[in-house]
């Protein structure tokens, strides 16, 4: 094995990715079990995970489902708990679980669509970083990766409340990152563009909205779940060993 190689493996890494049963979250776990750190599992379906965890089992990795609604403090608390009892510590925390459940005008968005994005993208990816870096702190370090958006520097049409959340995102992201590099904890964004998910379907499969969209795509194409893992593979790997605060934009050229 080259230097090179060994920058990107995780032996010996425990991991928990929000969001894990399906699209990015789905993966980015499976890559990262497939360079060898031992993968928790999280989402609010348990049965959804444990179809990924068996992949991740089928493929020679190790992957624990756990399941944990990030928008609820009780259930951050046990899942912890659960990640402490089991495991012992945390190396890797991906946070990429969202919600957008409201895509219209901002002048018609209603307060429960407002409280769910920001309980789940805000506060949930808030407390989940807390968690884990409370248990990275007393280890000696760490890494997280926050998934937000190109959404979070230009907001897109009909998606106020979502772009919102992942502007704060970013900034949560550098905050974190400013305060716990004392800690030996690196602390990163990945920003996809418009990605082939559930999540997004109801852009990606209106041939109105990709008509207009594609162009503004220099690469021609929306990108796909598996386009995503590699820069958190890096993100999390010794490869990144002085990179926090960082935001990695994965878009086609959408934002260049």
């Amino acid at each position: 094995m080259t230097e090179g190689q060994r920058m990107f493996q995780l032996e010996g890494k425990i991991a928990l990715v929000t969001g894990a049963s399906r699209g990015i979250g789905e993966a980015v776990a499976k890559t990262l079990a497939g360079h060898g750190a031992e993968v928790i599992l999280t989402s609010r379906k348990l049965g959804d995970l444990e179809r990924v965890a068996a992949a991740i089992h089928e493929a020679g990795g190790r992957a624990t489902a756990l399941a944990c609604h990030i928008g609820e403090m009780t259930q951050i608390g046990d899942l912890f708990a659960q990640v402490r009892a089991r495991f012992a510590k945390l190396d890797i925390l991906v946070n990429n679980a969202a919600t957008n459940p409201f895509f219209g005008e901002v002048l018609n968005a209603d307060e429960w669509a407002w409280d769910k994005t920001c309980n789940v993208n805000l506060k949930g990816y808030f407390f989940m970083s807390q968690y884990a870096a409370r248990v990275m702190k007393e280890q000696g370090g760490g890494a997280i990766v926050n998934v937000a958006s190109i959404n979070g520097i230009k907001p897109a049409p009909f998606q106020g409340i979502y772009s919102i959340t992942k502007a704060g995102v970013i900034a949560m992201t550098k905050s974190f990152a400013k305060e716990l590099a004392g800690f030996n904890i690196r602390v990163n964004a990945l920003l996809p563009g418009i990605t082939d998910t559930k999540f997004s379907a109801v852009m990606v499969q209106n041939a109105e909205f990709m008509q207009a969209v594609l162009p503004m795509i220099p690469m021609g194409r929306v990108g796909q779940p598996g386009d995503m893992a590699g820069a958190v593979l890096y993100l999390v790997s010794d490869a990144a060993a002085y990179t926090t605060g960082a935001c990695i934009i994965a878009d086609g050229g959408m934002l260049a």
